[in-house]
């Protein structure tokens, strides 16, 4: 058999070796005539190492600068008296090992278990609520008895009592903010008596979008801006809490220093509240105290329904409103 083997122009020529001849068809192996020494692999298996190590260095450096960045974002965005849970922290790429390194190297510190803040911080409602407004999205705001007596009516406060800080709104408080070691108690009151359109409380929501509503935004240095009741909604959503006799007397004196009260707010407020006694109450008491927004404000379309409501048990009925009150009010504001 031939086993010749001709070179074309630009190849090395491999010298053939000749297999042993047996009953299979004979093999032909060729040797490569360049040779690679043990020094030449030594140099190529410790290039390779290097070329491995610089690379993982880059990693590590690029992987560095990012979670440096991302924890300038975070510390950035929290105010001395903001927290952060821990649900937001994933949804924005923040992993629980590395949540678990900033509080190791003391950036961050958890004053309740899935929540965190800044350390030195200080922990306030007002931050909280900011949180739940702004970070967490969440359509609750300040309303009722805590809203009136941030405005300045104090007839609310109950000696020996932490101040309760009332939230109203479609989406619930998250189980953490009950755990927070706060000077105050955060009480979530449900929607409250009204039938209105969800608002987001962020930058894209205006004033006057707000105020429709019975809502304004309200300054809470050194938290940020906050969202909470107009004093109109307030005392309507008050009113609708109100189920025994002290809850008339609180009303009721509250209803006493609301002299410049806006009846187009009120009549607005009034057609989308769903609560028959809480209107029924409010208009009872301020027909009581005579302010003279009363005489400005339009019933027509204001739903008061049918029938007799009794708040209190040997009461007397209020004759137009139908709805039986304490009769020692007058005594109760003395």
């Amino acid at each position: 058999m031939n086993t010749s083997c001709t070179a074309h122009a630009g190849e090395s020529v491999q010298a053939p070796i000749h297999g042993r001849v047996g009953k299979e068809p004979t093999r032909i192996v060729y040797k490569n005539s360049a040779k690679v020494t043990k020094s030449d692999f030594s140099w190529k298996l410790l290039n390779c190492q290097l070329l491995a190590l610089v690379y993982r260095k880059c990693i590590l450096v690029t992987m560095s600068d990012q979670n440096e960045s991302k924890l300038n974002r975070l510390l950035a965005g929290l105010s001395d008296t903001g927290v952060v849970s821990s649900r937001w922290l994933r949804a924005h790429g923040y992993s629980s090992s590395l949540v678990v390194r900033y509080v190791d190297s003391g950036w961050l510190v958890s004053p309740a278990r899935g929540v965190y803040m800044r350390k030195g911080g200080s922990l306030r409602w007002e931050g909280v609520v900011r949180t739940l407004q702004w970070t967490e999205g969440l359509s609750l705001h300040v309303g009722g008895r805590f809203a009136l007596a941030w405005q300045g009516h104090e007839h609310y406060l109950r000696l020996g009592e932490a101040a309760v800080v009332t939230l109203y709104g479609p989406d619930r408080v998250p189980g953490w903010v009950g755990k927070l070691p706060l000077a105050e108690r955060v009480e979530y009151c449900g929607k409250g008596p009204f039938d209105l359109p969800v608002l987001s409380f962020t930058d894209e929501t205006s004033d006057q979008a707000l105020l429709d509503q019975g809502l304004e935004r309200r300054e809470a240095a050194p938290s940020g801006v906050l969202v909470c009741s107009t004093p109109e909604r307030a005392m309507l959503e008050l009113c609708g809490e109100a189920s025994d006799a002290s809850g008339v007397y609180e009303v009721d004196a509250l209803m006493q220093g609301m002299a410049t009260l806006r009846p187009q707010r009120l009549e607005m407020l009034l057609s989308y509240c769903r609560s028959i006694k809480a209107k029924r109450l409010f208009l009872a008491l301020a027909e009581r105290h005579g302010h003279a927004w009363f005489s400005h404000l339009s019933l027509d379309g204001v739903d008061l329904g049918r029938g007799k409501r009794s708040l209190v048990s040997g009461g007397h009925l209020h004759p137009r409103y139908q709805i039986t009150l304490p009769g020692d009010l007058d005594e109760q504001l003395g």
